[in-house]
């Protein structure tokens, strides 16, 4: 077996050469802040405010923050778009997907400002926030990937004598999971951005580090935060591209 091959079996479809591309830039990016912090004499304020326990500690938070939301999306995203492309629903989906369309044109800090006022603040809230602004992404893609598979294989499966539900599952879904899997790529990316705003809502997560930046005017406490959240978008990034590529049928 050639190296081309090898390559091609370990991450189908990309070069080994530059797979590790966006991993260097993180690391990159994430040196050139250490560098920079560390060049500089923090005050007591920056120095609580960057201590290694906070960071960590809305690190974690922002990370379960993004996988919680993005598990909740996909659970309701993919069966609902499935349900939506259904003969006896088919009408409906129309009317549903206007209104995701409408829920993502709303700001996402007035979908967690609305939700603190109504339901209080916490980890809870602004997961349901993040599930509402993220769910348009994984439904409507869920709902294209299906309703672009061929008729003329569809009938054909009919034709074997495949059930409603045989057909789902061994022709439509097969066929539509680069769609659909493209969808949650992009909600995975959204829900890192939008996290952190869950930080005005008491939930933790990099946007504290963020505002308090923000807040006592201190740029290194802001430029760490930021640096933080680009890092985590690029590696989350990274590894959906590479389980985009894992989960893909072979042939598609």
């Amino acid at each position: 077996m050639s190296s081309a091959a090898v390559e091609e079996v370990s991450v189908p479809g990309t070069r080994r050469s530059t797979v590790w591309v966006l991993p260097l830039v993180v690391l990159v990016l994430l040196g050139a802040v250490w560098a920079y912090v560390g060049s500089l004499q923090l005050d007591s304020i920056e120095t609580r405010s960057l201590a290694p326990g906070v960071v960590l500690t809305a690190l974690w938070q922002h990370v379960q923050l993004v996988v919680v939301s993005t598990i909740l999306t996909i659970a309701v995203g993919v069966p609902l778009g499935v349900l939506l492309t259904r003969p006896a629903t088919r009408k409906v989906g129309g009317i549903v997907l206007a209104a995701a369309n409408a829920s993502q044109a709303v700001p996402s800090v007035g979908v967690l400002v609305v939700l603190a006022l109504v339901f209080g603040v916490g980890f809870s809230m602004a997961v349901v926030a993040l599930v509402l602004y993220a769910l348009l992404p994984v439904l409507r893609n869920t709902m294209v990937g299906i309703r672009q598979v061929s008729p003329a294989l569809i009938d054909a499966g009919r034709g074997m004598g495949m059930s409603s539900r045989e057909v789902l599952y061994t022709i439509e879904l097969p066929l539509a999971v680069p769609v659909m899997l493209a969808g949650i790529r992009v909600a995975l990316i959204l829900n890192v951005g939008v996290a952190t705003l869950a930080a005005f809502t008491n939930a933790g997560g990099l946007g504290s580090i963020i505002s308090a930046g923000i807040s006592l005017d201190r740029m290194p406490v802001l430029i760490v935060g930021s640096a933080l959240t680009m890092a985590l978008a690029l590696t989350v990034d990274w590894l959906a591209g590479l389980a985009e590529r894992v989960l893909r049928p072979h042939g598609i």
